[in-house]
């Protein structure tokens, strides 16, 4: 025979059973196929159906109580509702199983399809809630900005002859921005700053490649906020020409801030004239302990603890050295813009450029018409060598550079001795 198994089908009849006396399943079957075959015509004969497949094989589940035989029929069915109640209503009909008279009562029609889409829902709710209990929950944004950062971080390029951690804008871009160490290269590149460039860590001496940048293209310091970054800076203010310095908040790191903080600290940056301006000490005057250079601490540290301690003589302020007016008027009004001036031996303007042009333009200047030169930028070795072959009699910058030799014939001062 053929038929459906319960799970396909899409109703389930259950009956009750009660037989008035001892009775086997296939007695109970036996009974349900004899008593309503003919009721209807052959469309709707239980063994037609059957063979069909338009109804399931039929179960029967029974115990025997107080010599009476009660129990559950259960037919399965892939008829329609109505043809589904008809089948029902035939079952129900039966009155006498083998030689006992029997009573079938209809408990209900299941709809398979209707607990099977609970079912489903109930367990996909299940399989929800312990997805989000042992699944981080999907955040787009993350993802996306996780996944540039790891694109970013794959930009790192080695820069220069001591291939140095850097982004790879720097020889396109017109300015750049120093960092310390590798971890701060990626930190800005994960935020877009392509133009960055390390120093390749807290090294003593700084690179060559970052003192030839300095002088062709603006150069912004950005340095840890605590006392190794201000090493640092002290150590590239001495060789280098820093235009401006940023810091990480006090005791922060650069490789730690995030996109906002980087921002905010590149955009207060400060012209290192300023810096220098609130560094240097007033003449004639001692700083307090805590506020001692670095320098001053080390010659502390390196005198025997058994020396007494010798009187500080007392700071005598330098004579000005003479330098006409009209140029200490050009240092006041040029202190903080970034800017060189070129005059003639009448102080009339022969050029003004920006203080990262002043190596190339002073080249192209007319040798012996320049009279002085006053910038605000450090004063270099090289600047000081092209300046005495140009006949300049007067270099005055914001600061003194590595300075080895200063030519015989020109007067070299910074803005603090005229001002």
């Amino acid at each position: 025979m053929g038929g459906i198994s319960p799970n396909a089908a899409k109703y389930i009849i259950r009956i009750s059973c009660e037989v008035e006396g001892m009775v086997d399943k296939s007695d109970v079957i036996g009974a349900i196929f004899g008593q309503t075959e003919g009721l209807f015509n052959e469309e709707y004969d239980f063994r037609s159906l059957l063979e069909k497949g338009r109804i399931g094989r039929i179960i029967v589940d029974l115990d025997v109580k107080d010599n009476k035989s009660v129990g559950k029929i259960l037919i399965p069915s892939n008829l329609d509702k109505a043809e589904t109640a008809l089948i029902a209503s035939i079952a129900e009909n039966v009155d006498r199983i083998g030689p006992y008279s029997a009573k079938l009562t209809l408990e209900g029609i299941e709809d398979t399809r209707l607990e099977r889409l609970n079912r489903i829902i109930t367990r996909a709710k299940e399989i929800l809630e312990g997805w989000e209990k042992g699944q981080k929950k999907l955040d787009v944004k993350e993802m996306l900005q996780d996944l540039v950062s790891k694109v970013r971080e794959t930009s790192v390029v080695q820069y220069g002859p001591e291939k140095l951690d850097a982004g790879p804008d720097v020889d396109s871009a017109e300015s750049i921005i120093i960092v310390e160490g590798r971890a701060d290269v990626i930190n800005l590149l994960r935020y877009g700053y392509r133009n960055v460039i390390s120093l390749g860590g807290a090294s003593e001496r700084v690179p060559r490649t970052i003192i030839e940048l300095c002088r062709t293209k603006e150069a912004t310091v950005f340095l840890d906020g605590d006392r190794g970054g201000d090493l640092i800076l002290k150590r590239l203010l001495e060789v280098a020409e820093i235009d401006f310095v940023a810091r990480a908040p006090q005791g922060r790191e650069v490789e730690e801030l995030t996109g906002k903080e980087v921002m905010k600290a590149l955009t207060s940056k400060v012209p290192v004239s300023q810096v220098l301006q609130q560094e240097r000490p007033q003449v004639g005057h001692q700083q307090p302990p805590q506020q001692q250079s670095y320098s001053q601490q080390q010659v502390q540290e390196e005198q025997p603890p058994h020396q007494a301690p010798q009187p500080q003589p007392q700071l005598q302020a330098r004579p000005r050295p003479p330098v006409p007016e009209k140029l200490a008027a050009y240092v006041k009004s040029l202190g903080g813009t970034l800017e060189a001036v070129v005059l003639d031996s009448e102080f009339g303007e022969v050029a003004r450029m920006p203080v990262k042009e002043l190596a190339d333009r002073l080249q192209s200047v007319d040798q012996g018409r320049p009279y002085a030169l006053v910038f605000d930028g450090v004063i270099s070795q090289r600047i000081l060598d092209m300046s005495s072959e140009k006949g300049i009699r007067y270099v005055i910058g914001s600061r003194m550079g590595n300075v080895v030799r200063k030519p015989s014939d020109t007067v070299v001062v910074t803005f603090d001795e005229v001002v």
